[in-house]
């Protein structure tokens, strides 16, 4: 029939007319209803509605409201101090910096899109006005902040929680390691392309043990962030929901107590720019439920899982090959609703198969994160090469060492699940 495959078609066909996300999900479910005949339209409405019924998913708002209290209370400042001071003494200094200011900053901003904003406008000028090439300035800015979708909190791995229904506590843990993996390998291309090109230190030598002491007192307030969140919710003190309204109250008293920095007047323009940030995440969540109703309806995740496995029943090489297609389905389309389509589909197959639910959330946000620095389809691709005037062209050629050294710590990922689940089984046990 044609109502089974209209809506995918639909989307692609959108997707290439360059609609917004958002709609073009939204669009393809409802051109199920209006052709299918069989399920009433009302039920396009409810889906859309009922999808923002959700407890977990209001840890969106407080920690995006979060983030953008700790970027206008000016702790980038301070943690870009402790990065030179740890850094600043090595090839490529600031490119090193980019990646450890966004490591530190990964549990703040809970947002890689954020991150990649505030890397480029921060760094990005520094580095060229340092003599580094404007390609690798936005490359490094945006890969960088692929940290943020792993270090907890992440936006990513609630939003898979929720759907997956899974602890996201554990996602949070089990996020950790695999982002400071992305760190150092992204730290490791960097040296060796800053060792080719000439890009120079900014110190003759290591800071000293004094001076980073100083600058990590400094930045101490910031880097309780994350391990107040952790601490919470490991003890059951607070769900991660709540988490995300005490750490708003957490860092507005750090802003305006602890570094002075932040006044009550700037409240009201943060809170409009979380409403329309959160907007445009909840809009494609309830676009989402629509288009999931869609693919239950026509028994589609069924059929999906039923040919997976008729090609490999080995869960490692399944795993395997759900990544190849998501790397070449993230180049197509963007991450976080490819993470709302795809998880509905295929965490009741791995799960049969015996694969934990949190390290596969973990391998799949890291996957369509990373596709976001990948053309032609990249949303932190365009935010750094957008800030920097990048052309795409230089800058694909730029990223693909990145992208190299990214997809060898996402097949570490995929092959030995303990480099996600060790920390999380070390904190809440198996």
């Amino acid at each position: 029939m044609l109502a089974d495959w209209l809506p995918g078609i639909v989307m692609l066909g959108l997707f290439a007319l360059g609609t917004p996300i958002a709609f073009a999900i939204a669009i393809s479910a409802l051109s199920f209803f209006l052709v299918d005949g069989e399920v009433p339209l009302n039920i396009f409405v409810q889906k859309m509605v009922t999808a923002t019924d959700s407890y977990p998913l209001l840890a969106i708002p407080f920690f995006v409201l979060a983030g953008a209290i700790m970027n206008r209370a000016g702790i980038t400042r301070k943690l870009l101090a402790l990065a030179d001071a740890l850094v600043g003494h090595m090839t490529g200094a600031l490119a090193q910096m980019c990646t450890v200011l966004a490591t530190l900053l990964g549990g703040l901003t809970a947002s890689s899109s954020a991150d990649a904003a505030m890397l480029a406008k921060v760094i990005g000028p520094e580095m060229t006005r340092h003599g580094y090439s404007p390609a690798f300035a936005a490359v490094i800015t945006s890969c960088s902040a692929i940290i943020a979708s792993l270090i907890p909190p992440s936006i990513g791995l609630i939003i898979y929680g929720y759907i997956a229904d899974a602890s996201i506590g554990r996602l949070f843990i089990g996020g950790i390691v695999p982002g400071l993996m992305i760190a150092t390998s992204l730290m490791t291309v960097t040296w060796w392309i800053s060792k080719r090109r000439g890009y120079l230190p900014l110190r003759s030598e290591f800071a000293g043990g004094a001076e980073v002491w100083r600058t990590f007192r400094e930045a101490l307030w910031a880097l309780s962030i994350p391990v107040f969140i952790i601490v919470g919710i490991r003890y059951g003190i607070f769900t991660p929901t709540e988490a995300g309204a005490i750490t708003v109250l957490y860092v507005i008293l750090v802003g305006k107590y602890a570094y002075r920095s932040l006044k009550f007047g700037d409240l009201p323009r943060l809170l409009k720019e979380t409403a329309l940030d959160t907007a445009s995440v909840m809009l494609m969540v309830c676009a989402a439920s629509a288009f999931g109703f869609y693919l239950a309806w026509e028994r589609i995740p069924p059929q999906l899982a039923a040919w997976l496995v008729s090609l490999t029943r080995d869960p490692t090489m399944l795993l395997l090959l759900i990544n190849v297609m998501l790397i070449v389905l993230g180049t197509a389309v963007e991450g976080t609703s490819a993470l709302i389509i795809l998880t509905p589909i295929f965490v009741p197959i791995l799960t049969k198969l015996g694969i934990d639910p949190v390290h596969f959330g973990v391998v799949l946000v890291a996957n369509l994160t990373i596709a976001g620095v990948t053309p032609p389809v990249g949303q932190m691709m365009f935010i750094s090469s957008q800030v920097l005037k990048v052309p795409m062209d230089d800058y694909t050629v730029e990223v693909l060492p990145f992208l190299g050294a990214m997809m060898v710590v996402l097949v570490l990922m995929t092959l030995f699940p303990q480099t996600v689940l060790w920390l999380p089984n070390l904190v809440y046990g198996q």
